[in-house]
């Protein structure tokens, strides 16, 4: 492939991960910086503008949730003209490496974070946890964490019994407890399904005075995939990124799960779990005057086989 032969507009898809990689440092070079720390992350910088977005992602999840098998950071880069600092790891590490540490020890030495007038963390999962934990390097920042873990310290939280293979990883140490690691944010944002129990937990454990809970009943546990789905992640950071969220934005945003079959699907299988019939069916006729839902169409149908059983 000839030298500065890719684009942002490139697909990476399909490529092993040494060729994604190359192809990776190849894009940062033209305008950024790109580097292996340790065995497991990488650092993927891109300069554009005095906004920068600090994504965390993993290798595993970045053709997963792009077209282009390219990092969730670039897409908000190239739609709002921000910079990209894109740390990725290879598996769910929660980032908890020595080398990642050293890394963002640097930044902060070089007087990195301090060249830009606004600074956004963003993460999900794992990397919700690592957004919130790694913040604290860039004070007066934002946060948006999506379902993040507050610590996998099992004196802690022994009650999430998800992960129980990391619980020999240190979460005490350097940029260990997320919640405390964001008392220098200027805001964070949590984003959970409070009848996801483990992610409720969780969220209660980021319960401080700059964080703002933002609550997604009936989401389920794939909420960054939903976000995406529904087109509502870029506006979610957008608005960030101008102090305009509040909760009425927030719920205007959010109205797009209206449209959005896996949540109505799930919203239900919640009423009728709650053998809430009278309301399950009003759902069914509203969702099916508005879009094409088979399982919605079917229940009616099913609802209306019923009543002609009991009739005769």
């Amino acid at each position: 492939m000839p030298e500065n032969s890719l684009t942002f507009d490139t697909s990476l898809a399909g490529m092993k991960k040494a060729d994604w990689l190359a192809a990776v440092e190849e894009l940062c070079a033209q305008d950024g910086t790109f580097e292996q720390l340790g065995r497991r992350h990488y650092a993927a910088f891109i300069e554009k503008s005095p906004t920068l977005l600090v994504s965390f992602e993993t290798l595993q999840g970045i053709p997963a949730l792009s077209s282009l098998a390219q990092p969730l950071g670039w897409e908000m880069m190239q739609e709002y003209d921000w910079s990209s600092l894109c740390i990725a790891s290879n598996g769910d590490t929660w980032f908890r490496d020595e080398a990642v540490y050293a890394y963002f020890d640097r930044l902060i030495d070089d007087g990195f974070f301090d060249e830009f007038d606004q600074i956004i963390f963003y993460g999900a999962g794992p990397c919700g946890y690592a957004a919130a934990a790694y913040s604290v390097a860039a004070p007066e920042a934002s946060v948006l964490a999506v379902q993040p873990q507050a610590t996998l310290d099992p004196r802690v939280t022994e009650w999430d019994d998800r992960f129980v293979e990391m619980r020999r990883t240190d979460f005490t140490s350097r940029y260990g407890y997320a919640p405390d690691m964001l008392d220098g944010a200027t805001a964070a944002f949590v984003v959970y399904d409070p009848r996801q129990q483990l992610d409720a937990m969780h969220a209660a454990l980021f319960t401080r005075d700059n964080t703002r809970k933002l609550r997604l009943p009936h989401m389920g546990d794939a909420i960054q995939t939903d976000l995406l789905e529904m087109e509502q992640l870029g506006p979610l950071l957008d608005a960030i990124a101008k102090d305009s969220l509040d909760d009425v934005r927030f719920a205007k945003m959010m109205r797009a799960r209206r449209l959005h079959p896996p949540y109505l699907r799930n919203l239900l299988a919640a009423l009728d779990a709650q053998r809430r019939e009278t309301l399950a069916l009003a759902l069914a006729r509203n969702v099916t005057t508005r879009m094409h839902a088979p399982r919605f169409a079917r229940r009616l149908t099913a609802a209306a086989a019923s009543q002609t059983d009991k009739d005769d």
